[in-house]
């Protein structure tokens, strides 16, 4: 099975293989490939039938696809690789890491599962588009991937990808939707051993957060990231966050040589990716050659070295932060915090826990404002404003 691929980034920098999901091309990983491509040789392949790819010969299994990922890894003198995939490009990765645990440094599961559903609505999925094409699965595909509120945006993705669904070989995407009827993961998560992330789009209906959570019980020392108002294609609803939390997963030890510019793009990345766009877009506006020293200091040591760290995931770094705010009594930043708290997968119940812990170890009259910080942020609909971090 030859898989079409694209290669992006220096050739002698650390290979991540980038798969897509069912019904879409290499295209999906548009927002995240070039930042990804400062520092990996980035190979974004298609599915066959899908784009690029040939539609011969066609997979039976979820191992012949996986399969094909090797060959092609091989054809390019790849021995180790990391990989992220969305649904089943997901799928793909977590069987490489399963089955060929040697070749596979580290993994990101983006919107996957270990069994997709039952295999009756894939066979009929299947048979219809053998009968139809793919044109009418093309029309609901904006309903299927991603939230009504992106769907209805106007973002060109959406069309694109629409176009992307429309244009598949029918029977290449119908033998695609059989692998996934039979497809089930669940005996092998216990063998995968390389470094993985799980990010799950909470208003994903394709593959919900408690697929998310089964991955990330099964495979030892997993971390989950669920994310709010996104659905099933993350890294296209939710780019900026995407890429921040690959940057974050993949990248290990001393950042790879570059420009000052490529350091500091990719701390803004992770900065944005914690506080919202919204807010960075305020501090930059804000920005004065008097305070222009400070804002490099915040974003290429907080956000590229610090937040940035791998020995601590997002969700434990946001615990600790509004810890130290509660105590510090810095109740600016500690609304800035909790929404970040909520971006990096806290839920309200778990922010009132830090806060209840806060209670004993700060005293109760900070707990008793900062719970009444908490309160007005969480029932808030649009972000605060912040400071200059």
């Amino acid at each position: 099975m030859t898989l079409h691929h694209r290669a992006e980034g220096p050739v002698d920098g650390p290979p991540l293989y980038l798969g897509p999901s069912l019904g879409t091309s290499l295209a999906v990983w548009d927002r995240q490939a070039a930042a990804l491509a400062r520092r990996h040789r980035v190979i974004r392949w298609d599915l066959p039938g899908h784009g690029g790819s040939s539609a011969r010969p066609l997979p039976a299994t979820l191992a012949d696809l996986g399969h094909g990922v090797l060959d092609l890894a091989d054809s390019l003198g790849h021995d180790t690789f990391a990989c992220a995939g969305i649904s089943l490009g997901g799928a793909v990765g977590a069987w490489l890491a399963a089955h060929a645990p040697e070749r596979v440094t580290a993994l990101a599961l983006v919107c996957a599962s270990a069994r997709f559903g039952e295999p009756g609505p894939w066979r009929e999925r299947a048979r219809l588009i053998r009968a139809e094409g793919p044109g009418s699965l093309a029309a609901t595909a904006p309903a299927r991937w991603f939230t009504p509120a992106f769907a209805a945006s106007g973002d060109p993705a959406v069309a694109a990808l629409s176009a992307d669904q429309g244009g598949v070989d029918p029977e290449a995407y119908a033998a695609c939707c059989d692998v996934l009827a039979e497809a089930d993961l669940r005996p092998d998560l216990a063998r995968i051993t390389a470094p993985t992330l799980v990010v799950a789009g909470r208003d994903d209906r394709a593959t919900p957060p408690a697929h998310a959570r089964a991955l990330t019980d099964a495979i030892a020392g997993s971390r989950l990231v669920e994310l709010p108002r996104t659905a099933h294609l993350a890294p296209v609803e939710q780019p900026r966050i995407v890429l921040a939390l690959l940057l974050d997963h993949f990248t290990t030890g001393e950042p790879a040589a570059g420009t000052r510019a490529d350091t500091t793009a990719a701390a803004t990345a992770v900065r944005r990716a914690v506080l919202g766009d919204a807010h960075v877009d305020r501090a930059v506006a804000g920005t004065t050659p008097f305070t222009a020293r400070f804002q490099d200091l915040i974003t290429r040591y907080a956000w590229g070295e610090i937040w940035s760290g791998g020995t601590l995931d997002r969700r434990t770094r946001s615990c600790i932060t509004l810890t130290a705010l509660v105590a510090g009594g810095h109740h600016d930043e500690l609304a800035m915090h909790v929404r970040a708290a909520l971006r990096n997968g806290l839920t309200p119940e778990e922010i009132g826990e830090v806060l209840l812990q806060t209670a004993v170890y700060c005293g109760v009259p900070a707990a008793n404002s900062a719970f009444a910080v908490a309160d007005r942020v969480l029932r808030e609909t649009t972000e605060p404003l912040g400071e200059n971090h």
